[in-house]
């Protein structure tokens, strides 16, 4: 008896005994609601083989498909004043800072780096969604600048990837100065004669697209990501009208000027090429001039 429940049953149960599948094995589609392989999606670049849905990327993704061969050097960024105002709501602000530190393994809610795009020089400052919705607080205005300083100091092309719900609201007005603050930083791009361009993803709203997200010399987006500011429906219940279908959407902003291409992910590579290589080296014949704010003819 002792060796039928001891040898022959245990042995019986592991024949038997449904296989441990991990949770995290397949992904449902959001958008079509398939089930796909997660080993499929992210060779796929996280796009939805049914109904070519752009999930979100991280920014270690993101680095990765932009730069040449997927190589780059990360930058290290300021540490800011961690909880100035000791803010608090159902959570103190710190505990919610480490809570998104130990999820990500990141220390805030953008990366830059530096390397190559086409073979040109490139700074890319990219967001993190996960990291508290990709909220704008001063480590992330700190990071602007270090990404500002860094393209001039190399003489490189700047692109920033937002995705974001907009300025952090636990940081309060030292939130929203860092909209003036990246704006200052995207001009010295700008007055160095350096091409910066915008990569819109999903979602980008808020302060984020009140601010530098609306400056590029080029705006491109991926399919379907949401842009603007306000909500639709805050927007809605404001102007008291129903907005139009597809409303702040990347295809919408296109079709009325906002956006000057929305380029699926698996291109993004080829086509950021080509803009940096038509923005920084003109064709045969062609001559650029630069004409200084203080130089320029008054209206």
């Amino acid at each position: 008896m002792n060796w039928i429940n001891n040898y022959v049953r245990p042995r019986l149960a592991r024949l038997v005994a449904p296989k441990e599948v991990p949770d995290n094995l397949w992904i449902k589609c959001p958008s079509c609601g398939q089930m796909l392989y997660k080993r499929d999606l992210e060779a796929n670049l996280n796009v939805c083989h049914h109904c070519n849905h752009h999930m979100r990327l991280g920014p270690k993704q993101r680095l990765t498909t932009l730069f040449d061969d997927g190589r780059y050097a990360l930058i290290e960024l300021p540490k800011p004043a961690v909880d100035p105002l000791r803010f608090r709501d159902t959570k103190r602000y710190s505990d919610r800072i480490k809570d998104a530190q130990n999820k990500t393994g990141q220390q805030d809610a953008i990366q830059v780096a530096h390397g190559d795009i086409g073979g040109m020089k490139t700074v890319v400052a990219a967001f993190d969604f996960s990291f508290m919705g990709g909220s704008m607080g001063m480590a992330v205005g700190d990071g602007l600048v270090a990404a500002a300083k860094l393209a001039v100091l190399q003489q490189a092309a700047l692109i920033v990837v937002p995705a974001s719900g907009g300025a952090r609201m636990q940081e309060g007005i030292l939130s929203l100065m860092q909209m003036p603050r990246s704006v200052i930083a995207v001009e010295q791009v700008k007055e160095a004669g350096l091409p910066y361009i915008v990569l819109l993803t999903d979602p980008t709203t808020g302060g984020v697209s009140a601010s530098f997200a609306m400056l590029g010399d080029i705006h491109i987006a991926e399919p379907g990501a949401q842009i603007g500011f306000a909500g639709a429906r805050v927007i809605e219940e404001t102007i008291r009208e129903t907005l139009p279908e597809g409303f702040q959407r990347a295809e919408y902003l296109r079709d009325h000027g906002m956006v000057d291409m929305v380029v699926h992910r698996k291109d993004l590579q080829a086509t950021l090429a080509r803009v940096i290589g038509l923005l920084t080296r003109p064709g045969p014949g062609a001559s650029v001039v630069k004409i200084s704010r203080a130089a320029a003819p008054a209206e």
